[in-house]
């Protein structure tokens, strides 16, 4: 991974913040570029995807949040520290588990994030980092992942997709993600855009063709 010197993004990068466990629209939008742009340089937004995801239990969509060290309202993203004053991890982990645990491919991945989970990472940047980067890797896309230095605001670009994918911004997501329906792990009603850990786990190996069906972005896949 390769820090950049304040430049603007390419037409190959998607730049786009890091999300805890990102949704499917996350990985809709980044499937069709070569690169990933991380920005690495904006204050912390509250109540966004920065700390949290949705999966799937058995009697509803769970919210999972990691609690962070609060700070003054403009710390930078690469600042936030995790809380560990309260067992959270054993909290998602369990909740994590009950809900994908009989999924098929559950017992070949769950491994690989519950490590993640365990390593107490301090910063919450970092931790989001490990797990992007296992993610593509389980996914099987090459992509090279570059951290921003400076902020542009208002860019305006199709490659732009900073806060665009948000809790209380769902319009939005039409323009990003399209529902591609696959076999969840509990009741017959198709819940979209859940965390990454869904599909995985309920689709191992054919997830990146199921994402990629799911992007609205016409030019095409780059892994």
């Amino acid at each position: 991974m390769q820090e950049i010197v304040s430049n603007l993004p390419d037409s190959k990068s998607a730049y786009i913040e890091l999300h805890y466990f990102p949704c499917l629209a996350y990985f809709a939008c980044i499937s069709c570029y070569e690169s990933i742009l991380l920005e690495s340089a904006e204050n912390y937004t509250k109540q966004s995807y920065r700390n949290r995801c949705n999966i799937r239990t058995a009697n509803k969509v769970a919210n999972l949040s990691v609690p962070v060290i609060k700070g003054n309202t403009k710390q930078r993203i690469k600042d936030i520290k995790i809380d560990y004053s309260e067992n959270w991890i054993k909290d998602h982990w369990r909740t994590i588990a009950s809900g994908y645990g009989k999924a098929p491919f559950f017992s070949e991945l769950a491994p690989v994030f519950e490590r993640i989970l365990h390593k107490k990472h301090t910063f919450l940047f970092d931790l989001n980092l490990e797990i992007l980067t296992n993610c593509l890797r389980i996914l099987r896309w090459k992509k090279e992942i570059r951290l921003s230095n400076e902020y542009f605001r208002g860019l305006e670009a199709p490659n732009d997709f900073r806060d665009r994918i948000h809790p209380k911004k769902t319009e939005l997501l039409a323009d990003l993600y399209k529902v591609v329906p696959y076999t969840q792990n509990f009741g017959s009603d198709f819940v979209p855009n859940l965390s990454i850990l869904d599909i995985l786990f309920c689709e191992g190996i054919y997830a990146s063709d199921l994402i990629c069906q799911s992007s609205v972005n016409p030019q095409g896949h780059n892994f």
